[in-house]
This record gives C-alpha cells, sequence and structure tokens, in this order.
C-alpha cells in the first residue's frame, strides 16, 4: 500500500517486529514491551503501558482519566466506552449567566472512567495476572522517574495555572515543576495504583477510593457523590465505520468526535483528490474544507447517545455526504454550517502481538492535568470532560446530570475486506480526528508509509477561516491558501502540542510495522 520513503525531517524509523508498542513516553512503551516478554497479549501490554502514563506523562493523563478502546481480537473488532457521566446533582441551572463551563472546577468533573477500562480490558481479554500489570507505574511512582523532555515543557504551563491549588501541591515540589531528566516521585499514586490492583477497581468505585473522592467534593463545593462514582459502567459499544479509497476507518460511536473524521472522508470520497500533489495547495483546500464541514455537523450534532437528535447512520448516509460535497468551493475558503440529514491532555497508546491481537487505546485528563483537582493523599488527579458540555439551551449536548459530555480522545482502526489493517491515533484534542483523516489519505492516497505519515507536516482547523499549520509546508503553498482565503496561522513553538502527537502499527504479512511520532517523547518498540 505504500512506500518506504522518508522526505519529511524526522529522528523516527519504523520499528518491524512480531511483537510491538508504541506510545508517547519511552518508559511506557517499554513496561508494555515486558508484559509481552512474560507471556502476555497486546491487551495486557496496552494495559500496562497504560497505567505506567498516568504516573510518567501526568501532564496528559491520569489515575482520573477517561479511556476509550478499538480492539481487533483476532476475528472480530470491539469498542469500548470508558467515558463517566457527570454527577447526577448537575444542572444547567447551576450556570445561569454563564457562556462556558468553569474548565478547572468540579463542575467540570464527570466520573473518571479509565481504571473501569483496564479492569473490562483486562478480564475480557486479558492473559497476566491484573496485579502484574501495575508493577512498573508503582515502581516509577514509588521510586521516581527522569522527566522526559517535551513533558517537562508541558508541566512547565501548570506553574502558572495552578500555583494558587492546595490540591495541585504534589506535582509542583519545591514549587515548580520537575525540569527535563529531574527526577519526580509521587509514593501516594504507588499506593493507589496498589489499592486499584489488588481490588481491581473496586476501591475506586465502591471502596476506599471512591469514599476519598466523594469526601474531597463535598468538602470543596463538588456534586460528586459515591452513589455516581458506584453507578458508573463502561460500555462494550462496537465501532461506527466509513469506507474510503478500498480501506474502512472505523471510530467509537458518539459521545466521541470520531464521527467527524468518517464524515470527512465521506466527503472526500466525492472528490479524486489524488490528482492533486501530496502537500500542495489543492489538496490541502480539499481536505480543510472538507473537515470544517464535518466540525460543523459533529458540533451540532454528537453528544451523549441517548440524547442524540440525529443518527450515525444519517450524518454518513452516502446520498447526504454527497450533497455536503457540494458545498466545497475549490477557488475559496469558507464559513459552512451544520447540514439537516433526512431522517432514515491525551495519551495514546497502540499494541500488536503475534497471535494478531491488535489495541487501540487513548485515555486523557482533557486538559493539561484536567481540573487541577488531586484528591488528597491518592495522587487521583482528575479530568475536567464536563468542560465538553454546551450550556446551549435545547442542544444535544447541553449540560445536565447523569449525562456523558461530547469527547474529543478518540481511538482508532483501519479494515480492509473486514481483516485488520492499522491500529492508530493522533492525541491533541480537536486535533485529533483531523490527524486521522490526515494519515489515512497520506498513506491511501499518497502511499506514504505510516512513520512517514506521521513525520509530514500537518494542519489544523480553529475557528471560521483560521487554520494552524506547521512549518513543514513550503512558503508558495501557504500563500496560495491565503489567496483562497485561509487564515494561516504558522505553526508556534508548541507546536509539539497543537499538532498532537500519532502512534501507529500496520499489519504486514508476517508481522508489523510500528510508528512514533517525533512530537512527543515515545518511541516504538518491538522484538
Amino acid at each position: 500500500m505504500f512506500n518506504y520513503e522518508f522526505p519529511y525531517p524526522s529522528q523516527r524509523m519504523p520499528v518491524m517486529a512480531k511483537n510491538v508498542v508504541a506510545t508517547s513516553q519511552p518508559l511506557a512503551a517499554q513496561a508494555g514491551l515486558s508484559m509481552l516478554q512474560k507471556g502476555g497479549n497486546a491487551v495486557d501490554a496496552a494495559l500496562a503501558a497504560a497505567i505506567t502514563l498516568t504516573v510518567v506523562e501526568p501532564t496528559s493523563n491520569g489515575i482520573g482519566s477517561d479511556a476509550f478502546c478499538i480492539l481487533w481480537d483476532g476475528q472480530e473488532l470491539h469498542g469500548l466506552n470508558a467515558s463517566g457521566k457527570s454527577p447526577q446533582a448537575l444542572t444547567a441551572e447551576k450556570f445561569a449567566g454563564m457562556t462556558q463551563i468553569p474548565p478547572r472546577s468540579w463542575d467540570a468533573v464527570t466520573v473518571p472512567g479509565c481504571v473501569s477500562a483496564w479492569v473490562a480490558l483486562s478480564e475480557r481479554f486479558g492473559k497476566l495476572d491484573f496485579q502484574d500489570l501495575f508493577q512498573p507505574a508503582i515502581s516509577y511512582a514509588n521510586n521516581g522517574y527522569l522527566v522526559s523532555p517535551i513533558t517537562a515543557k508541558a508541566w512547565t504551563f501548570s506553574e502558572k495555572t495552578f500555583a494558587n491549588s492546595s490540591d495541585f501541591a504534589p506535582f509542583l515540589p519545591n514549587g515548580r515543576a520537575p525540569r527535563a531528566g529531574e527526577r519526580f516521585s509521587f509514593p501516594d499514586q504507588g499506593k493507589t495504583l496498589a489499592d486499584i490492583a489488588a481490588t481491581k477497581g473496586k476501591s475506586f468505585y465502591e471502596g476506599t477510593l471512591a469514599q476519598k473522592i466523594a469526601a474531597h467534593a463535598k468538602a470543596t463545593g463538588g456534586l460528586m457523590t459515591e452513589e455516581d462514582l458506584a453507578s458508573h459502567e463502561c460500555e462494550w459499544v462496537g465501532t461506527i465505520q466509513q469506507s474510503y479509497n478500498g480501506i474502512e476507518l472505523h471510530e467509537i460511536p458518539p459521545n466521541g468526535q470520531g464521527l467527524a473524521a468518517l464524515i470527512m472522508l465521506g466527503i472526500l470520497e466525492h472528490y479524486d483528490i489524488k490528482q492533486y500533489p501530496v502537500d500542495s495547495a489543492d489538496s490541502l483546500h480539499l481536505q480543510i474544507e472538507a473537515m470544517k464541514l464535518a466540525f460543523a455537523d459533529a458540533h451540532r450534532y454528537v453528544s451523549d447517545s441517548r440524547t442524540m437528535d440525529v443518527s450515525v447512520d444519517d450524518l454518513l448516509d452516502s446520498a447526504y455526504l454527497a450533497e455536503r460535497a457540494k458545498f466545497i468551493d475549490m477557488s475559496k475558503a469558507q464559513v459552512p454550517d451544520y447540514g439537516i440529514p433526512q431522517n432514515g491532555g491525551t495519551v495514546y497508546l497502540t499494541t500488536a502481538d503475534e497471535s494478531g491481537m491488535m489495541v487501540s487505546f487513548i485515555q486523557s485528563n482533557y486538559m493539561g492535568f484536567g481540573s487541577g483537582i488531586v484528591v488528597p493523599e491518592t495522587g487521583i488527579s482528575l479530568q475536567n470532560r464536563g468542560a465538553g458540555f454546551t450550556l446551549e439551551d435545547g442542544h444535544p449536548n447541553q449540560v445536565a446530570g447523569g449525562k456523558r459530555p461530547f469527547h474529543t480522545i478518540i481511538p482508532a482502526f483501519l479494515t480492509q475486506g473486514g481483516k485488520p489493517l492499522m491500529s492508530y491515533g493522533v492525541m491533541g484534542g480537536p486535533m485529533q480526528p483531523q490527524g486521522h483523516a490526515q494519515m489515512v489519505i497520506r498513506m491511501c492516497d499518497y502511499g506514504q508509509n505510516p512513520q512517514t505519515c506521521s513525520d509530514a507536516p500537518r494542519w489544523q482547523v480553529l475557528k471560521g477561516l483560521e487554520v494552524a499549520m506547521d512549518s513543514g509546508f513550503s512558503a508558495e503553498v501557504v500563500a496560495a491558501l491565503k489567496q483562497r482565503g485561509h487564515d494561516i496561522k504558522q505553526s508556534r513553538q508548541d507546536a509539539e502540542f497543537a499538532m498532537g502527537g500519532a502512534q501507529l502499527i500496520y499489519r504486514l504479512e508476517d508481522g508489523y510495522l510500528a510508528a512514533s511520532d517525533h512530537r512527543k517523547d515515545g518511541q516504538a518498540v518491538g522484538y
């Protein structure tokens, strides 16, 4: 499907092996690999990596994260939604007169779901004992680890954001973020992870840890209760898919934004993008305009699946997407509205093993360190996923109690003819569906291998006519896009955060090709 040319600046080469792990942090990648070497499978590797990431990359995820997973078990595909619901006592009236939910507050905290994902995946598909999966993370929490450079840079942003938060103090030893190469330990995290391991997650939702979370909420103005935590369940939801150029892209159904990537590719199915050279103004313009149309629909319709007022099938209907495709004008940039179909901070990792099992897994605290609320003496930093709700009256994603918000974190999976092809993801807020689609287009339309797809410069639709672009695009292409009306924002110094980070595993005839993004600290490893 692809070539082995590497035309973009990068410090990475793909790793080819029969058992592989790709994550955004090297210690987590090696934790996953160690499980494979112990005789575990790809699920064991994914969980060990995910649990370790809560310790060694706390800027993007934590024990209080949400999670999603797409898994090929060797025979069929499974999708897991482990995002949590808002507290039952939360109401829209609480935000009267506001324009948004305060993101660094208890009001933005929904029930954390990642622990339930760890338990569900291990029980259904894992081979190793659940407690074995926690050993690398517990060791790093208790004994410390050396902070990696990009994580250290992200950590410094918290110095100002949470400077006055007593909750957050354990993450700012000596009043500041640890620098690259400095040792950081957090034994409270180690104790919490050991408790979760020993109780198979029960302590987090119904035991000692749940009591501590609820007590801290009550003492500091939060609405979350022990009942909210005890009622949490992750759900096996399958996947939704869109065919494109001979392959099928699979995403988790709403409340996630993966639907936007499917809509974009469904629109582009009505064009022949290969006629335009890779990285040309025509190719980029077409992709950007299709993405705007997809986001217009996603932001209008995606919510908790129980409150959506238009079905996924209607939004992916071929006739509807053909009509949406007609809105693209190749000569100028536009700001589209949503269509009306006819009724009918994040870490990502991927693993694969020689038995054929492949795992696409993502977990996140949302904004850097999430809400900034850290439950005392536990090391549990809580996500702020409730900030994904809207306050617009009558919108399907309007804030309410006992409801899942619009979610940005999404794992992806490609199949071809019903067989697994690639497990991948591109972390980074609204960059994620845009990154998913860009990887597919580069590989399927332009024949680029997964590492090159990751190395390549990226664009990101922002708002209105604004588009962020990596510095790797030529000045001539940028000028041509500006001439069509795009408001181009050139890549900032923190582009490694703005443009996300990809991890990809492609299935070869006798093994896998694993790729890891140079924008992150991580690596692909294998044997």
